[in-house]
């Protein structure tokens, strides 16, 4: 009887052991599975699902550099520029977030204040830059050009935050919750030139650069919110 009583307690342990292990296994996958997909934060608005590009729409030259990837926009192939065309649109005030990660020597972008193009690098607004090992000195969270970033102090292959935030002629840049470009545009700028005007317009919207072939990047996560005016 002893003995009966010894096994039957050591299987209870054993099945609970199993039901306790098989459960923080299911948690940790669907913790994996939840990474990529859309957060959910008050007064912000998803512009990704994670797996459709509903609401955005490619350039016209070699679109094939953009796809999706466990619930992730990838970038891959020679230049093209994915802009957020969805119900959203346009954006004046905003508070802009994303995940991104680079692989070494990449070089990608995130346009605000711009608008669609089909060929060529974005005319209209300004861009954050998106580089961690590239050649290109401008580094992650440049305002490209206008005030840029030589160490943001984040390393390929890891996700980082970049945030826009956009209120009145105030630009900030932010990665990690670190500011790094705290910008004030002049009243009256002129624009940059006559490819590039990187100034503020009355409104616009998002873009992602796939840079070049050589430049594979990550983005997931993608949110807004809207700010007064």
């Amino acid at each position: 009887m002893k003995r009966t009583m010894n096994w039957m307690i050591k299987s209870l342990t054993t099945l609970s052991l199993g039901l306790m292990m098989t459960g923080l296994a299911t948690a940790n996958d669907d913790a994996a599975a939840d990474e990529s997909a859309p957060q959910s934060e008050a007064g912000f608005v998803a512009l990704f699902d994670g797996h459709s590009l509903d609401g955005w729409k490619k350039a016209e030259e070699d679109p094939e550099a953009w796809g999706i990837e466990d619930g992730k926009l990838v970038c891959k192939g020679k230049r093209c520029h994915l802009f957020y065309v969805g119900d959203q649109a346009p954006f004046k005030n905003f508070h802009f977030k994303a995940e991104v990660m680079t692989t070494p020597g990449s070089n990608a972008g995130i346009y605000f204040h711009t608008k669609y193009q089909p060929t060529g690098w974005p005319k209209y607004g300004y861009e954050c830059q998106v580089n961690v090992s590239h050649h290109d000195p401008k580094k992650t969270s440049s305002l490209y050009s206008v005030d840029d970033v030589a160490d943001p102090g984040v390393k390929d292959n890891q996700w980082y935050t970049q945030e826009i935030i956009v209120k009145g002629r105030h630009i900030e840049l932010k990665v990690n919750g670190r500011t790094m470009v705290d910008y004030t545009e002049p009243e009256g700028k002129e624009a940059f030139s006559g490819n590039f005007e990187r100034r503020l317009n009355e409104a616009g919207t998002f873009a992602l650069q796939a840079h070049d072939p050589e430049s594979v990047v990550y983005f997931r996560n993608l949110r807004v919110k809207k700010l007064d005016d």
